[in-house]
């Protein structure tokens, strides 16, 4: 059983759900980014996705756009968040870490290089934006073959076939895109979010983590009362870009606090 799955089962016990803050590795420089980890889960983080950064993003807002061009002009790189990953390990072997980013950097890499970082430093699952289920089957086998979870999207525009592609390729959990666009460009519909994570779980079969267009407390607790996690990463980012930079830290981990907070206010069972 992977670290996502031991999770989600305990958070299902308790009848509580997952909160997963988003942020960038190397933003605002790579010294910074593990405490931030680690003040991700002082505030109640229970999976953290580490954002890859990429030049040329297809789903990313503005927001998180920055954040990149940030870390890459201070010469972040695929290995380089790999060795933020280890660092991170040396003092948290519990917390669950996703790298989310984009095929480029990987296939520059190699999968067989990649995969065998990945195991190596603790990472846990993979989130490829540009990779749809159907086109990359022999690197989710890979991921799967080496205990670590290939997460994949849905959006409101996935036809029930993609639930299928998906429920074949992936594991850990779901990310559901809850808005047409980009990270942090609009207010969700949080009725047609209700409507659609029921169909996710029946198809699919797994927890369903919905992101994009979360932007406060009050947000993620709607949120929590229909899916099984709740995922933040623009509003995070907006917290650390206005910081001062000894107070970033900081304000991260109560940021992510209130939200824990009012998330721990929702009960109900999970998937």
């Amino acid at each position: 059983m992977s670290r996502i799955e031991i999770v989600f089962e305990a958070l299902q016990r308790q009848q509580r759900r997952a909160l997963i803050p988003f942020i960038t590795a190397g933003d605002p420089d790579s010294e910074a980014t593990v405490p931030l980890m680690h003040a991700l889960v002082e505030g109640g983080a229970d999976i953290i996705e580490l954002g890859v950064p990429f030049s040329d993003p297809m789903a990313d807002g503005p927001t998180i756009q920055r954040a990149s061009e940030r870390a890459l002009a201070k010469g972040m790189s695929l290995r380089k968040v790999f060795n933020i990953v280890a660092a991170f390990r040396k003092t948290n072997a519990e917390t669950p870490v996703v790298l989310m980013g984009y095929a480029n950097p990987i296939e520059a890499m190699g999968v067989g290089e990649f995969v065998g970082l990945a195991v190596e430093v603790g990472v846990d699952g993979v989130l490829v934006v540009d990779y749809p289920p159907e086109e990359c089957r022999e690197f989710s086998a890979a991921l799967r073959a080496a205990g670590l979870d290939p997460i994949f999207l849905l959006a409101p525009t996935s036809a029930p076939e993609r639930f299928d592609e998906v429920a074949a390729a992936g594991s850990g959990y779901i990310y559901y895109v809850s808005l047409k666009g980009v990270t942090g460009s609009a207010a969700m519909d949080l009725t047609e979010v209700a409507a659609r994570i029921p169909k996710i779980r029946e198809r699919v079969g797994l927890p369903v983590g919905v992101g994009f267009g979360i932007r406060d407390a009050q947000t993620a607790a709607s949120v929590a009362e229909v899916a099984d996690a709740v995922v933040i990463g623009s509003r995070i980012i907006e917290e650390i870009e206005s910081s001062p930079p000894d107070q970033a830290v900081t304000r991260v981990r109560q940021f992510v606090r209130g939200v824990r907070e009012a998330m721990d206010g929702v009960k109900g069972g999970t998937a």
